[in-house]
């Protein structure tokens, strides 16, 4: 990979910049609950192993959320009645560099904007809205976000590959960020391993793992960290945007095997796009189950594109996507075989 580019250092922890519109409201459950795929990991497994080219797939709710998104990028749904969301917020475009030219080691402008934590309620009434990046810091882009029942994890990126990301987690209660290390790529999406307290973060697209163990020692801020392996995405089927920790399973093909569900899109050669959901291997990235998803929303958008988290409801694997920009619409699905 060429040299990063350069970046404005990363904040250090402090007070959040949230706005609250009704304090009387909790921004969080409390206590704070289990993460709902983890709590499930079994079930999903052995639902999305029925899932085939042929599955039809049943629309169960339709919640519209409160004000401008801008651009979701990952959702957690908390108990039954929170969603947190990341979203990019730009305010300057980036733009390709002219010829095809690389500069410092990326192929267009850093842009401007800013990395937003919003929750919801379960009718999507905004409850809170904290910006995680600094004003001027080239790091804006909140990717993709996994839950651990403590912690909300994300990572907070350029807008461009091969550039640069801060790793961080949230308190859900306060929405207050602490930054933990950086990295000399661009991280979207992540999930947090609770069993052996490590991190898998995704370059641009996907393409890449990284694996980075939270029981090392991190160098100090603004300094870049190195991860303890790296794995190289063997699938060209999609770009995964977003994922969540399930766990492991102590029997059946996938036993012991720290998995994750991820779901993305991706743009062939002649401008169709494609959108599916996959069952990876955390350290790997082989993916040991891929269905693809042509579901549209009603604006016409795959309900693949960024934010996806999974439950299992009265018995069934639901899916929950919130892939439209700005004026968003959660869009929740079963699968009916």
């Amino acid at each position: 990979m060429q040299s990063p580019s350069p970046l404005s250092p990363a904040p250090a922890a402090s007070p959040p910049n949230v706005t609250i519109p009704d304090p009387s409201i909790p921004v969080a459950p409390s206590p704070l609950p289990p993460p709902n795929p983890q709590r499930h990991v079994a079930e999903i497994l052995a639902q999305f192993a029925r899932l085939s080219l042929r599955t039809q797939w049943r629309r169960v709710e339709v919640v519209p959320f409160e004000g401008d998104l801008w651009e979701p990028e990952g959702i957690v749904r908390m108990g039954n009645d929170r969603y947190f969301v990341s979203a990019g917020e730009y305010t300057g475009p980036t733009e390709k560099y002219p010829d095809g030219e690389w500069r410092n080691g990326t192929d267009r402008t850093p842009g401007a904007g800013f990395g937003h934590i919003i929750v919801f309620d379960g009718r999507g009434k905004r409850i809170a809205d904290a910006v995680v990046s600094e004003n001027g810091s080239t790091e804006y882009h909140l990717g993709g976000i996994d839950y651990d029942g403590t912690h909300i994890w994300a990572t907070l990126s350029e807008y461009r590959p091969n550039s640069t990301a801060t790793i961080i987690r949230i308190d859900p209660s306060t929405l207050a960020s602490e930054p933990l290390f950086r990295v000399a790529d661009h991280q979207g999406g992540i999930v947090h391993d609770t069993k052996t307290n490590t991190l898998t973060t995704l370059n641009w697209g996907g393409r890449e793992a990284s694996v980075w163990s939270l029981e090392g020692q991190f160098r100090p801020l603004p300094e870049f960290s190195p991860p303890d392996a790296k794995a190289t995405n063997p699938s060209h089927w999609i770009d995964y945007q977003d994922c969540k920790f399930l766990g492991r399973v102590e029997t059946g093909p996938y036993a012991g095997l720290p998995v994750m569900l991820c779901s993305g899109i991706a743009t062939l050669q002649d401008g169709t796009q494609v959108g599916g959901i996959a069952i990876v291997d955390t350290l790997t990235m082989v993916p040991l189950m891929e269905v693809p998803i042509t579901l549209r929303t009603d604006k016409g958008v795959l309900v693949t594109k960024n934010p996806v988290d999974v439950d299992v409801v009265e018995g069934k694997m639901r899916l929950y996507f919130l892939p439209e920009e700005h004026s968003s619409t959660l869009y929740v699905y079963e699968a009916e075989n």
